[in-house]
């Protein structure tokens, strides 16, 4: 853990929170700041700092808590939707830098935009699906 990290101090115990999941590798606790009500975090104990140099082990930790408790947030607060979101690095809008997955609750009319897409431009779409295939 790190010692200057706010979501190691929840961890820890010395930041308070509202828990709502807890095992050996993860945790989950409402958003301080939610987009909806019910709006949650997950995160894995042992630190890093996203999903370029989580654990293996902890990443898949952390998916299972996720839909886990996706689906307990559904029954709780009756949302109609959940969306699951993860900021990496800075220019992607990471605050905190340990890796978080955030729940939202959606509800019909809330009002919440996607992101904007886009349409690739004609042949632009095989040379990157070339890129990132040679990459794997």
């Amino acid at each position: 853990m790190s010692t200057d990290c706010i979501f190691c101090e929840i961890v820890r115990g010395e930041l308070p929170s509202f828990k709502v999941y807890e095992d050996e590798r993860t945790l989950a606790f409402l958003d301080i700041r939610p987009v909806n009500i019910g709006h949650t975090l997950v995160i894995p104990k042992a630190h890093s700092h996203n999903i370029f140099d989580i654990a293996p082990e902890d990443w898949t930790a952390v998916a299972g808590t996720a839909r886990k408790v996706a689906i307990a947030i559904e029954k709780a607060v009756g949302c109609d939707g959940i969306n699951l979101a993860m900021n990496n690095r800075e220019h992607a809008g990471q605050v905190v830098f340990h890796p978080h997955v955030h729940l939202i609750p959606r509800f019909k009319g809330d009002g919440i935009k996607l992101m904007p897409q886009r349409a690739y431009h004609e042949g632009e779409a095989e040379p990157i699906a070339q890129k990132i295939r040679a990459a794997l």
